[in-house]
């Protein structure tokens, strides 16, 4: 689940700064209530005082973290995973206190667990541990952030949160990284090869391949996990797409083309180039509701020769003539951001997802309209999508 930086002002009272859609059933959507919406909700549940600079969303909670460096969950809490103390849901956003005393500088969310890392490198997280995923070598839950005591010893850059299983990105020196994996180990989503019998890891283990490259970003999502190197290349392992084999240890994407930005979905891969969309696997895994078909198989691609495995890239062509600048994945839906300010949808739209007013599937993206204070004079959005439902945040530039 990358922005800019430059001059910011002071945001007015009246300004909308973050919009949310689609499924609602926990509060993640931060509008007050239980209800899904198949439009954007502008929302003004953030004081305009703590401008949003990035967010996380997970499977029906979501976190924010503002321009400075406080931290609002919401949604879901019934594993802890707000980090509030108690296992109560939140229908708007609630400041974590207890990292009241820290500087956060990432996060993430992930089924029903989050992360959250300091500018020291500290690492805390909090929430469902019943598969180890929160990496304190037991298989206990948390309602407060807790210090991942295996990396006291070490800088922790970034943390990844999928489904059930975690990752940690380190810096090693200027040309190398270490990203260490823990969680659910079933589909190989934490990149080392396990026996038989033993389907889990509730202390971190280093994943084994990066040595000699250096990783700006990791992410998961579901039971797959992927990174990026500094020279955009792709690397991937986790649970096989499409129904190919699982894959226990990063693999490298063999492409000509050169990556800047990488979403997971539950199926489905999305990948920036040269701000045109391409796609790996299958974006809607259910048929349509009425016609019984698999809608991505309708889907308009340009099919090249680069792939994974037995996996070939996709270019969406609807996108081409508009540039790319932000891209997210939630369970088998997708949204885009152009260099314009228009925000683009497709996939599945049970819940409203998609932001077009109703809740059919798309099978192409297509642009979702966030009124009078939305996308069509504003550039500088950036997008966020959960399992079910999708936020959107004017990016505030630091001073």
């Amino acid at each position: 689940m990358e922005s800019g930086e430059g001059q910011r002002g002071k945001a007015g009272e009246d300004e909308v700064m973050l919009w949310s859609w689609g499924a609602g059933s926990d509060g993640q959507l931060a509008t007050g209530t239980l209800e899904d919406q198949s439009l954007p909700q502008p929302l003004r549940s953030i004081p305009s005082s703590h401008p949003v600079s990035h967010m996380a969303c997970g499977g029906a909670h979501a976190i924010a973290l503002t321009s400075n460096r406080k931290v609002f969950t919401w949604g879901r809490g019934t594993h802890g995973q707000l980090g509030h103390g108690d296992l109560g849901s939140c229908l708007k956003p609630k400041l974590v206190d207890f990292l009241e005393g820290f500087i956060i500088h990432n996060i993430s969310a992930g089924w029903n667990h989050s992360g959250f890392v300091t500018d020291t490198g500290r690492l805390f997280m909090c929430g469902d541990g019943s598969f180890g995923q929160l990496g304190n070598g037991d298989n206990q839950s948390h309602s407060l952030p807790e210090e991942v005591l295996f990396f006291l010893s070490k800088r922790v850059d970034q943390v990844a949160c999928g489904m059930r299983h975690s990752l940690a990105l380190f810096r090693s020196g200027s040309h190398g990284s270490s990203i260490y994996g823990y969680g659910s180990a079933r589909h190989g989503q934490i990149g080392v090869q396990l026996s038989r019998h033993r389907r889990i890891i509730i202390i971190p283990e280093v994943i084994l391949g990066f040595e000699d490259s250096r990783i700006v970003h990791v992410c998961a999502n579901g039971d797959h996990s992927a990174a990026l190197s500094a020279h955009g290349q792709l690397y991937t392992w986790g649970k096989g797409f499409n129904g190919s084999p699982d894959c226990h240890q990063p693999q490298v994407f063999t492409s000509s083309l050169t990556f800047s930005q990488v979403a997971l979905g539950w199926n489905h891969t999305l990948l920036v180039s040269d701000g045109q969309v391409y796609m790996v696997g299958r974006m809607l895994t259910h048929v349509h509701r009425s016609t019984g078909e698999h809608l991505d198989s309708k889907m308009p691609f340009f099919h090249g020769k680069d792939s994974v495995g037995s996996l070939v890239l996709k270019r969406i062509t609807n996108l081409i003539g508009e540039r790319v600048v932000g891209v997210a994945a939630g369970a088998e839906h997708s949204a885009v951001v152009t260099d314009n300010g228009t925000v683009m949808a497709w996939g599945w739209g049970e819940h409203g997802q998609l932001g077009l007013g109703d809740t059919d599937d798309r099978i192409s993206p297509q642009r979702v309209g966030l009124g009078s204070k939305g996308s069509d004079s504003c550039p500088l959005l950036r997008v966020f999508c959960g399992s079910g439902f999708t936020f959107v945040a004017k990016h505030v530039l630091d001073s």
